[in-house]
C-alpha cells in the first residue's frame, strides 16, 4: 500500500471519526436541553397545583367525600392530567343543600357545558372551511348534535374530585372536577355526530368533512 493511498484512509477515518463526534454532541446536547425543558415544565406545573391549594384553601372550598386533605386531593387531581390525551373539565352547581342534588347538578353541567363546546368546535370549523351550506339543516344538525353529546357523554366523565364550601343561607356552593379521556370521548361524539346527520340532509353532504372536524380535540373553559 502506497503512503499516500494510507494517508488517504487515514484522513477519513479522521474525518468520519469527527462526524461522528459532532453527531452525538449534537444530539447529547438536544437530549439535554430536552431534559432542561421538561424540569422547567414540571416545576411550573407543580407551581401551579400549589397556587391552586392555596387559592382554593383560601377561598374556604373543603374536600367532599373523601377523607384526603385539599391538597392531597388536588395535587392528585392535576398528577392525572399528566397523561397529555386527559383533560379536565369542572362541573359546578350553587345553592343546592343535600350532596346528592349538588352531585347531580355539577354532573349535568359539565355534560352540558361539553355539549355545548362540542358544537361549537364543529360549527366553527364547519362555518370556516365548508361556507355556503344551508343554515336551516346545518342548525338542524348541531342542535341534534349538541342533545346527542349532552346525553352520552356522561360515561367518560371520570370524577376526580369535588370541593364544596357552605353559604350563609345554608346552602352549598359545589365544584366537581371530571377527567375526561380525549380518545374514548372522541368515539362518543362521531357516534353522536352520526345519528345527528340522519336530521340533516347538508351533514350527510359533507359527513366525512364533518366527522374529521367532530374527532379533533377542543379547549375545554373552566
Amino acid at each position: 500500500m502506497g503512503y499516500n493511498t494510507a494517508k488517504k484512509k487515514m484522513n477519513r477515518k479522521v474525518t468520519l471519526v469527527s462526524i461522528l463526534t459532532a453527531l452525538i454532541i449534537m444530539v447529547s446536547g438536544s437530549f439535554e436541553t430536552i431534559s432542561a425543558q421538561n424540569k422547567q415544565l414540571q416545576r411550573a406545573k407543580k407551581k401551579m397545583a400549589k397556587e391552586q391549594v392555596k387559592k382554593y384553601k383560601k377561598e374556604g372550598w373543603q374536600v367532599d367525600g373523601t377523607t384526603k386533605s385539599l391538597e392531597v386531593a388536588l395535587l392528585e387531581h392535576y398528577e392525572k392530567l399528566e397523561d397529555e390525551n386527559n383533560r379536565e373539565l369542572l362541573g359546578t352547581a350553587d345553592g343546592c343543600k343535600s350532596r346528592n342534588v349538588c352531585q347531580n347538578e355539577a354532573l349535568n353541567n359539565a355534560m352540558i357545558k361539553y355539549a355545548q363546546e362540542a358544537k361549537s368546535h364543529v360549527m366553527g370549523r364547519v362555518n370556516s372551511e365548508i361556507g355556503d351550506v344551508d343554515e336551516v339543516e346545518l342548525d338542524r344538525f348541531y342542535a341534534a348534535y349538541e342533545r346527542l353529546v349532552s346525553s352520552t357523554i356522561e360515561g367518560e366523565l371520570r370524577l376526580s374530585v369535588s370541593l364544596y364550601r357552605e353559604k350563609k343561607d345554608g346552602t352549598r356552593e359545589y365544584n366537581s372536577f371530571f377527567i375526561v379521556n380525549e380518545d374514548q370521548a372522541s368515539k362518543r361524539r362521531v357516534k353522536a355526530m352520526q345519528d345527528a346527520a340522519k336530521e340533516s340532509e347538508a351533514a350527510q353532504k359533507f359527513a366525512e368533512q364533518i366527522s374529521d372536524f367532530v374527532r379533533e380535540g377542543f379547549e375545554l373553559s373552566e
